[in-house]
């Protein structure tokens, strides 16, 4: 029985004697992940130089009248219309935060803490609907409510995530009556 016991002890673990090979790939493994964050953060703003031409959208007037809806939750980004994976970054559109949205006749408010607030004019609103996702967000079936409007002479689609997600067909549906009340009188 002694051998047995002898060939166990003997085994351990090799030591490590190559510090300097490993500390060589930790650095360079570093410098790769460095590189592209870099040419992720470039291809952000690169986007954003692209779509320059996009005017900024409008702040909210001082008066905007009584209040129709209100909702708290998440601003998910906004697209290019029809084009989900599209995002579109330019004037801080691309930046995901949480968001108040507010609905009166004069249009919808969105507040947003830390990013850039907007709003969007009644006659600017072209639809809404329940989607299930928006560049860098998929949700279950209707959990995003999707609003369609115009800035310039492009559509944007925005999505927003409501903290009560059983409010999304309420906007939905009085976003849509909205609309049409607008078409109709004009």
């Amino acid at each position: 029985m002694t051998p047995v016991i002898l060939l166990a002890e003997a085994q351990k673990s090799a030591e490590v004697t190559d510090w300097g090979a490993r500390i060589g790939w930790l650095v360079g493994l570093a410098l790769f992940v460095a590189l592209v964050y870099w040419l992720m953060r470039e291809g952000w703003k690169w986007r954003g130089t692209l779509q320059g031409d996009l005017p900024a959208p409008p702040s909210a007037p001082d008066t905007t009248g009584p209040v129709r809806l209100s909702m708290s939750g998440r601003y998910h980004g906004s697209t290019t219309a029809g084009q989900w994976l599209d995002r579109i970054v330019a004037h801080g559109l691309g930046t995901r935060s949480r968001a108040e949205l507010t609905l009166t006749d004069a249009g919808l408010e969105v507040e947003r803490p830390g990013a850039n607030d907007f709003f969007v004019p009644t006659a600017a609103l072209r639809g809404a609907r329940l989607d299930k996702g928006i560049a860098g967000k998929v949700l279950t079936e209707g959990g995003l409510l999707v609003v369609t409007w115009a800035l310039g002479d492009k559509l944007i689609d925005s999505g927003f995530r409501s903290d009560h997600a059983a409010e999304h067909s309420e906007w939905a549906e009085t976003l849509n009556k909205m609309i049409n009340d607008t078409e109709g009188a004009r």
